[in-house]
């Protein structure tokens, strides 16, 4: 066991600096909201830059746990697709560098929390598919990109008994934030659908073997101070961590 708060690794998304004096400048840049939450929950966040394949066991040896957070789209070439209309801005170099992490730590036996783009990470690491754009596929599907106040209840989603989402939050269904027009499709080999929306969009995933690697869809970093059980996520995140302490085992 831990005798100090679990490093939680929060890879760094790509921002194109399309104003100012030095305009196309690349910067690597993590929400706050992020290291608040895991903060609060008792860990010690550090984000991880985008690097080279050669680079990412370096970062992941330094790690109790990883979080994948928000952003831009996953490339669909990532999942053998072809871009389709209503794709939003993607980098690859994000895109292969997040991949890598998810396979390497749950290969490395690293818990792993996935949030709104980090669930659909883990989805497309482990051989699954994502719709591209809710907006241009037929059905009667609610808004998933909300207006207003972040830390707001857009939707429900209802939570699978039994899953870990049902135990850590200790109820049938929850209200969440809601800010993503990307889904899960296929979903990937070795996992199980843990929470929907009414529509039917996949809200949450977690590995079938009962190993701490799950995903949300919607963003519960944003919720916390409003919604103080959102922060169970990160605390179960810092639990796990606590209790595994792979790197003296």
């Amino acid at each position: 066991m831990l005798n100090r708060p679990p490093i939680i690794g929060v890879p760094a998304n790509v921002l194109v600096d399309r104003t100012g004096a030095f305009p196309g400048t690349l910067r690597s840049y993590v929400n706050q909201d992020y290291l608040d939450a895991l903060s609060l929950a008792g860990t010690a966040p550090v984000v991880l830059p985008i690097t080279g394949p050669g680079e990412v066991d370096v970062q992941l040896s330094l790690l109790d746990g990883l979080l994948l957070t928000g952003g831009a789209d996953v490339c669909p070439l990532c999942y053998g697709e072809q871009p389709a209309r209503g794709l939003g801005d993607v980098y690859q170099d994000m895109d292969l560098h997040q991949l890598a992490l998810a396979r390497g730590a749950r290969e490395a036996g690293l818990p792993v929390l996935g949030i709104c783009r980090g669930l659909q990470v883990l989805n497309v690491a482990f051989g699954g598919t994502l719709h591209q754009d809710l907006n241009g596929m037929a059905g009667p599907f609610q808004q998933h990109a909300q207006l207003g106040y972040r830390h707001a209840v857009s939707h429900e989603v209802d939570l699978e008994p039994g899953s870990r989402l049902d135990r850590i939050f200790g109820c049938a269904s929850i209200g969440v934030n809601s800010f993503h027009h990307q889904a899960v499709k296929d979903l990937a080999a070795g996992f199980k659908v843990s929470a929907r929306a009414r529509d039917g969009v996949v809200e949450g995933i977690e590995a079938e073997d009962g190993t701490f690697v799950l995903g949300v869809q919607w963003h519960p970093e944003g919720m916390v101070h409003q919604h103080p059980e959102m922060l169970r996520l990160f605390q179960a995140l810092a639990e796990i961590c606590t209790q595994q302490d792979r790197r003296t085992s």
